[in-house]
């Protein structure tokens, strides 16, 4: 229920607002002077304010620059019976939707009124949209016709409608996210939002606020008033990734939503009422996490209430054929190139290779093979250069010098780039995280990649 704050000092004005917007389902908060108004806004977050322009004291425009410093995206809606051009102009400069003069028709009103929140939720859905789009998962679409890969899609038909839980199971790269978009895009909640938070990416410090939101001042650097991605999602489904990487007091708060339905923002006072349903994904073993201690048990049972395991892409090479040609068609489609054929020596080394990046690694692998390709059938020897295998443990490092003497410079590019492509395998060529591995800042990193011509991964 989208929630309406009428400021006006004439009490007959206020209470036709807020008769006629409550009939229209709105949820309607009443300010009788500037004053009371700028208090309303420090404890909650409007989807649109009606402020009278002229009264006592604190007036309108004060409340309309409340309003923008505060909650910048609310949308604010001036209205009085001593218009002006140069009143008009003022407020439109400072942020406000539309300027009305008294008196105005109840239908007039109610048009603008709908258009105003129109507007607003499609704010909000073009910023969804984007966030959706920068950590949309790297694979368009779950490919798979292996037996494991069967179960899981009859699974997912089988709960998308239903409101319960779900805790998603599988390692690094399996497409956990892309299972949880299947989910609620199968649901009734299709048409909702789709919020996607990954737990370990955010900073513990920042991670309440991310999800609950907060209140201007309650932190440094809280500007303005922001609603979390539990407010966000509301309605919808919201997927929180790597949910065994939180802390034992982010923890606690999940388990509240969970349990009561509703939260409270960093610095609020009052509780939020949310409906959403939460799926979570985590690549740790969550049952030895609760036996350890660093997860809550009661957490723990209240999210896995449907379990789903995806199989490590070893456990279903018979799906790694689609893959491949799923990718080829992909990067090929973008980089405008043929298509190549890949050899049977050359598919035979793909489904030999143990894909401890799963999924992600072998999309990683495809791209850069499109990337060099000129075309021509790609061979085996390509392939077994891109896997980047590792260094046999037999292979040593001189520590004495021969008496002949060495290639120092040689020694050391061959060691540098070992530890580059060892460091990328581990991270799952995410950049950022094998940068990290080797104590390394992330512009260093690149320029070693560069030296050596190490292709693909992520940022």
């Amino acid at each position: 229920m989208e929630k309406i704050l009428v400021v006006d000092d004439e009490q007959s004005m206020r209470d036709v607002l807020s008769i006629m917007l409550k009939r229209a389902g709105y949820a309607v908060t009443a300010a009788s002077d500037g004053d009371e108004a700028i208090a309303h806004l420090g404890k909650e977050i409007f989807d649109l304010v009606i402020t009278d322009l002229k009264m006592p004291k604190v007036g309108g425009l004060d409340v309309l620059k409340a309003v923008k410093a505060s909650s910048p995206d609310t949308v604010v809606l001036v209205i009085t019976a001593f218009a002006s051009a140069e009143s008009a102009v003022e407020a439109m400069k400072h942020g406000a939707y539309d300027y009305l003069t008294k008196p105005f028709q109840v239908d007039e009103v109610q048009l603008i009124i709908r258009n105003a929140l129109e507007r607003r939720r499609l704010s909000t859905e073009n910023m969804l949209l984007k966030r959706e789009m920068a950590s949309q998962s790297s694979f368009a679409q779950i490919i798979g016709k292996s037996e494991a890969m069967q179960k899981v899609f009859d699974v997912v038909r089988k709960v998308a409608d239903s409101k319960s839980n779900v805790l998603i199971f599988g390692e690094s790269g399996t497409g956990k996210e892309l299972v949880a978009r299947a989910i609620h895009y199968n649901s009734a909640r299709a048409p909702m939002p789709f919020v996607t938070v990954n737990c370990s990416a955010v900073p513990e410090t920042l991670l309440e606020s991310e999800l609950f939101g907060h209140m201007k001042g309650s932190f440094t650097g809280a500007v303005s008033n922001k609603a979390g991605l539990f407010e966000v999602a509301n309605g919808g489904t919201i997927f929180l990734d790597e949910i065994g990487d939180t802390s034992p007091a982010t923890q606690v708060k999940l388990l509240r939503v969970i349990q009561e339905r509703e939260f409270r923002r960093v610095g609020g006072t009052q509780d939020v009422k949310v409906d959403v349903r939460i799926i979570a994904a985590t690549n740790k073993d969550l049952e030895k996490a609760v036996a350890e201690g660093t997860f809550r048990e009661d957490l723990y049972y209240r999210l896995d209430v449907i379990p789903i395991v995806l199989p490590p892409l070893r456990l279903r090479t018979g799906d790694i054929p689609l893959l491949v040609q799923h990718f080829l068609d992909k990067f090929c489609r973008e980089s405008g190139k043929p298509v190549p054929a890949i050899t049977g020596e050359a598919m035979r080394a793909l489904l030999e290779h143990e894909w401890r990046g799963n999924v992600r690694e072998l999309e990683n692998l495809i791209e850069r093979v499109v990337a060099f390709s000129s075309g021509q059938p790609v061979t085996e020897e390509e392939i077994r250069g891109w896997l980047h295998r590792p260094v046999t443990p037999q292979q040593t490092y001189p520590t004495d010098l021969p008496e002949d003497g060495l290639d120092l410079e040689a020694l050391i590019n061959s060691i540098e780039k070992e530890l580059l492509l060892k460091a990328l395998e581990r991270a799952n060529w995410v950049k950022k995280k094998a940068a990290r591995l080797l104590r390394l800042n992330t512009r260093s990193f690149r320029y070693r990649l560069e030296k050596y011509a190490i292709k693909g991964g992520k940022d």
